[in-house]
């Protein structure tokens, strides 16, 4: 046996370096393991990462649809937001006016009663006022009628000569009140 170790240790000087038949070999099983990887698995996992790659593409293109249609709804449901709040607010301005209108109809309409109440109010007062001097001068008339019929002793019973002095009385005395309101 120390024969083969001798003849082992003079064939080769560095036993770190392996036969060339070694070599060959191993590089043989190298390359047959390679051809297999790249026969058998590589295409399964080439294929495996381009599908994966399709449906992150896919998905990142959904997404990008999502994306814009939900953006586009958004713009759309703005602009509707800003259509209602612009209608809105013409709604209430149209309100606004509305009511000043009916508010400008109802005082020009109170105003317009205010006045035809107080014009029949002076037209009963002018008319109240004329029956109550009516009525005073025909009692004034009467009151003098009678105060002459004492002092002179003999009946006034002629109601044309009557009425006549009365009527005169009354000018006379309504004279002598416009003279002293004159002069006041």
């Amino acid at each position: 046996m120390v024969h083969a170790v001798v003849a082992a240790a003079e064939a080769s000087t560095n036993p770190l370096i392996p036969e060339w038949s070694d070599l060959i070999w191993a590089a043989l099983c190298f390359v047959v393991v390679v051809v297999f990887f790249v026969w058998k698995f590589i295409p399964s996992f080439t294929k495996l990462l381009d599908d994966r790659a399709a449906a992150i593409e896919g998905n990142i293109a959904k997404a990008d649809e999502a994306q814009n249609k939900a953006e586009a709804l958004l713009e759309q449901y703005t602009a509707q937001l800003a259509d209602a709040r612009s209608e809105a607010a013409s709604i209430k301005e149209q309100a606004r006016e509305e009511g000043k209108r009916i508010v400008a109809e109802q005082k020009e309409q109170a105003a317009i009663e205010a006045a035809r109440v107080t014009q029949a109010a002076q037209a009963q007062i002018e008319a109240e006022r004329k029956q109550a001097a009516t009525q005073l001068r025909s009692e004034v008339g009467t009151l003098a009628i009678d105060l002459a019929s004492g002092v002179i002793g003999e009946t006034l019973k002629d109601d044309a000569k009557a009425a006549g002095i009365v009527d005169r009385f009354l000018a006379e005395l309504e004279a002598s009140e416009g003279k002293a309101g004159a002069q006041a």
